[in-house]
């Protein structure tokens, strides 16, 4: 049984957070009447969602001593909780 795709079910999927799903149905809604510039918005949106974040910049970045640091603590908190 096919799916059938209206913006009221592309935005409850928006809504649930259901990004990729509610992109899909959008972009064929779109297809459909690329006029409708409210689905190119939702296209839009959903575009910025789903496309990975660029890295911070001027983030400082933690020396090898301070990352060995950290580590070594997990480590440490690992093995306690495996004592217990």
């Amino acid at each position: 049984m096919g799916q059938i795709i209206t913006k009221t079910l592309a935005e409850v999927y928006l809504k649930q957070g259901h990004f990729q799903e509610a992109y899909e149905m959008f972009r064929v809604l779109s297809e459909k009447d690329p006029s409708d510039m409210e689905i190119q918005d939702r296209l839009k949106e959903l575009a910025e969602k789903l496309s990975p974040s660029p890295p911070a910049i001027n983030q400082p970045v933690a020396s090898t001593d301070e990352t060995i640091h950290v580590l070594k603590k997990w480590l440490d908190n690992i093995r306690e909780r495996r004592r217990e």
